[in-house]
């Protein structure tokens, strides 16, 4: 989900230019957006239902996309800073305060553009009790009709029949008619099925691109270089024909790395000599995220799996948006997010990718100010060195504050990682 400034030079795959020209396209088209009377709708990327919206030919715009991009372009301090001074705590999720204080500094989003007032806040509550609050904050700015969409959580590690039902019920009953207020349009299934028909077709290739991290080496870093490739399909892409161009084309990308034997594109060149197979669980630091993955290339170390690049998806469990089905498709995949699974279910899928992958071992970045991913994972590190038999790193770091990031700290706990992954393997090869 990111894209970079263009201040400073670095290597770049021809996929991360497309995607970084997909996004800031659609920036200069939602700052038309007043002027052409397309009605715009704020969402959030997990169980966002960006093909229901584009059906009535809106445009979805995702605040927590605005606030990382904003981090990566250095802006999101002194935003978070604004809020703060507005009275938010210190303690508050940083994506809010950051897409607070822009709102407070005239609203003008990351690649430079003004944004738009909401037309519809369309909330699908999916494991991240804070996007309630967070909704409630713009409510009170916009004074704009809102629907929130009531996701049950898995407890029990499935959506139950019911619990679909219930969402499905939902769509129908409050977002699809608040859909048609806002645009002029009536809802149209042929239509919103064409949209689900090319989500589909676009999530098979980036499955595809997800799996060939099982290669030796990996074409792909499913982590840092991985929040590039889900960029276009966790915000305003899915269900398009660009995000289905975008998709073909990165995994020709990709492919043709496998073929030539080499590995994925860093911000200092190819890593085609990889000494360390990780998964990592968490989300990235955005503010320095290009010198928290030259820690890793650095060393040596590719990502071959990440659980953060499924929060808008676990398409490489197995879901596809299915057309034929275009309601229930949508409530089961509002259901399946990632921060929407429980506990044995997130432990149950760093197992599985750390034996798929062949990992050589796992680290857990915790972010101060996310709950949603922080909560329990210190028991998780616990329970898959336990089931797995290797040994995790734990490091901490933040989303969008700079003032949570200590690379010193994170540099030294990686090192002496992956020193002990050595120390291991000498102990096994004697």
């Amino acid at each position: 989900m990111a894209t970079d400034s263009a201040d400073s030079v670095v290597q770049k795959d021809r996929s991360m230019v497309l995607q970084k020209n997909m996004i800031a396209e659609h920036f200069k088209r939602l700052e038309r957006a007043p002027e052409s009377g397309e009605p715009v709708v704020y969402t959030f990327v997990p169980g966002n239902l960006t093909e229901l919206i584009r059906s009535f030919d809106a445009l979805p715009l995702l605040p927590e996309i605005n606030a990382l991009q904003s981090g990566m372009r250095g802006k999101s301090k002194d935003y978070i800073a604004e809020a703060e001074r507005a009275g938010h705590s210190e303690d508050v999720c940083t994506y809010v305060k950051c897409d607070i204080g822009m709102l407070k500094s005239g609203n003008i989003g990351p690649t430079g553009t003004k944004l738009p007032k909401p037309d519809l806040l369309l909330l699908s509550y999916t494991g991240c009790y804070t996007f309630m609050k967070w909704f409630e904050l713009l409510r009170e700015e916009y004074d704009c009709p809102t629907v929130f969409l009531q996701i049950p959580y898995q407890g029990d590690g499935e959506l139950e029949p019911e619990h679909r039902k219930y969402i499905v019920d939902q769509i129908e009953a409050d977002l699809i008619p608040a859909m048609e207020k806002i645009s002029g349009k009536k809802y149209d299934e042929d239509k919103l099925k064409h949209h689900l028909g090319l989500a589909a077709e676009a999530e098979d290739d980036l499955v595809a691109v997800l799996h060939s991290a099982k290669n030796r080496p990996s074409p792909i870093d499913s982590y840092f270089g991985g929040v590039y490739y889900v960029g276009p399909i966790f915000s305003a892409f899915r269900g398009t024909e660009e995000g289905v161009e975008y998709y073909r084309e990165l995994r020709k990308e990709v492919e043709a790395r496998v073929a030539a034997g080499l590995g994925p594109v860093t911000p200092d060149g190819s890593l085609d000599e990889q000494d360390y197979r990780l998964v990592v669980e968490g989300p990235p630091n955005w503010t320095s995220f290009r010198e928290f993955w030259r820690m890793f290339s650095e060393e040596k170390a590719v990502v071959v799996a990440s659980t953060y690049t499924k929060v808008g998806g676990t398409y490489d469990l197995g879901f596809r948006h299915d057309p034929s089905d275009p309601l229930g498709t949508m409530a089961d995949y509002c259901g399946g997010c990632y921060t929407n699974l429980n506990m044995p279910s997130r432990i149950d899928m760093l197992v599985n990718y750390i034996k798929d992958y062949s990992a050589d071992g796992f680290v857990i970045n915790s972010v101060k100010s996310c709950n949603s991913f922080s909560a329990g994972q210190l028991m998780m590190l616990r329970e898959v060195e336990k089931r797995t038999g290797v040994p995790g790193a734990f490091i901490e770091s933040d989303l969008v504050d700079p003032r949570y990031f200590s690379a010193a700290n994170i540099k030294n706990r990686l090192e002496s990682y992956l020193q002990m992954i050595d120390a291991r393997r000498q102990r096994t090869a004697s």
